[in-house]
């Protein structure tokens, strides 16, 4: 009887190994077959789709980000109107196109249609018209590289935004951060190359980790446009502020010594400065940096789907893929990880809140010191602190998810920006003073996004109405134009 036993449990195990040398065997010809090229892409090929034909999987994730359904406290995909959330924007950067129209972005899927919706491009007729650069599409699309590779770095730089609107079309993709050939992670913006030259250190020799946020640090970043660079005089030039280090007084220093302003404020008249998006120099300074983690490991995890693993594409908050994200190395339950993210998000907010108060109301007294007739010289240094406040406000406001990548860093930034705002003010309090205004000088009602708007005095109707009259008679001729340049490209390659 044992004898019996012991024969159907060897049976039982010889076919249970049997299926698992199948299985493997099954996995290993899968993987041995998943790459196998179905078209040449070119080196210049801008087309995401194209490229999904050899990488089906990681382009049917980056098809996600299209996504819009999950929104977290401060984030998500969800297209979210900010300056209606918070109406102190608008006079905080009263003059600048941030007050027309500042929404969350959403997913790269979005970058191309985002950028021709928003009010802060304008309304041009045609080629030359609106009022941004043709810098403006540098990290909206792989036809970048494409265009910088076939006109060169300074004319593509060159000129306005639309005048390259029928070349920009395909949205953020493949070409953006690998070599079509190797699929290597590769550097497609100079600008990167640049800084790291300005502080002395050589790009290429980053490792394969840094490299996984390094692609990301090509646009994630703080930037100006610089026209002043020799031989390129008039040219708004990409340029990243880093030659003096990383952080927002390196940067303030930075643009304090080249005498640089974004715009002068329409109310206060200070000469200020906008940060962008410094998410890079903000995670870099926090302990997942610290402890060696990259943009990818958090936002593009690794995933398996048929016993393949490869890096989800669906690039996107990681409060919306924990298990993948965050649970790899946290053993926390999802609900403990998000609670202590929006903890830290909440914290942070407060006196993010706090300084914009002051800065609103800065600005104000700063403009009424104008009306009673106050000199240049007397407001000279009230408007350093001014932009020197707002400058910290923005850098640690605009890096999204520095709160969370950099909770001490931000909080840093904002608590030296409220010492500044709060000097300024005593200054103020001192000049309206001396110009025979002894009273608090009256707020305006910006309880809503149209009321602020009102207040500044921009005429909404008019930017909309241009906007969309764009949107029927220019942007298709944009389009139409570059589905005629891609069917050439096609042909080109068939020859």
């Amino acid at each position: 009887m044992k004898n019996k036993v012991l024969f159907v449990v060897t049976i039982l195990v010889v076919f249970l190994l049997g299926l698992l040398a199948s299985s493997i065997i099954n996995r290993k010809n899968e993987a041995k077959y998943k790459y196998v090229p179905q078209v040449d892409i070119g080196e210049n090929e801008p087309r995401n789709e194209v490229w999904g034909k050899n990488y089906p999987q990681e382009y049917q994730s980056y098809l996600q980000t299209s996504d819009t359904t999950f929104s977290s406290y401060q984030g998500g995909g969800a297209m979210r109107d900010v300056l209606e959330e918070d109406p102190r924007l608008v006079v905080l950067w009263a003059g600048y196109g941030f007050s027309k129209d500042y929404s969350q972005g959403r997913g790269h899927y979005y970058a191309i249609e985002d950028i021709h919706n928003t009010l802060r491009t304008g309304a041009p007729k045609g080629e030359g018209d609106g009022p941004m650069p043709s810098t403006c599409w540098t990290c909206k699309s792989p036809d970048v590289p494409r265009l910088m590779n076939e006109i060169g770095v300074t004319e593509f730089y060159s000129g306005k935004w639309a005048d390259k609107g029928h070349e920009v079309v395909n949205p953020i993709g493949c070409a953006d951060c690998h070599d079509s050939k190797t699929m290597k992670l590769q550097i497609t913006r100079p600008a990167l190359v640049e800084a790291f030259e300005s502080m002395g250190k050589d790009i290429t020799k980053a490792t394969h980790q840094e490299m996984r946020s390094l692609v990301c640090a090509q646009c994630h970043v703080e930037y100006y446009f610089n026209k002043n660079l020799p031989g390129k005089e008039g040219v708004p030039y990409l340029v990243f502020p880093w030659k003096n280090g990383f952080s927002a007084e390196n940067m303030e220093q930075y643009y304090d010594d080249i005498d640089f302003q974004d715009w002068t404020h329409d109310i206060s008249k200070a000469p200020m400065l906008k940060a962008q998006h410094p998410g890079y120099e903000v995670f870099m300074t926090g302990v997942h940096a610290d402890r060696g983690v990259s943009c990818a490991d958090c936002h593009m995890p690794y995933k398996s789907e048929g016993g393949q693993k490869y890096t989800d594409h669906h690039i996107q908050s990681p409060l919306n893929n924990t298990a993948n994200a965050c649970q790899v190395c946290h053993r926390e339950e999802t609900t403990k990880l998000v609670a202590n993210v929006y903890e830290r998000q909440q914290k942070f907010n407060e006196s993010r809140l706090k300084l914009e108060d002051l800065l609103v109301k800065a600005h104000i007294e700063a403009g009424k010191c104008w009306e009673l007739g106050a000199t240049t010289e007397q407001m000279k240094a009230i408007l350093t602190d001014i932009r020197h406040a707002q400058w910290r406000w923005d850098y640690a406001a605009a890096s999204h998810g520095g709160s969370f990548h950099s909770p001490v860093e931000s909080a840093r930034v904002v608590a030296s920006g409220l010492v500044i705002a709060q000097e300024a003010r005593v200054k103020l309090a001192r000049m309206l003073a001396e110009l025979g205004h002894n009273k608090p000088v009256e707020m305006p009602d910006l309880s809503t996004k149209e009321k602020a708007q009102k207040f500044i005095g921009l005429d909404m109707e008019k930017l909309r109405r241009e906007k969309k009259e764009f949107k029927q008679n220019v942007l298709p001729q944009w389009l139409k134009a570059a589905k005629e340049r891609e069917a050439k490209m096609d042909i080109a390659k068939v020859n």
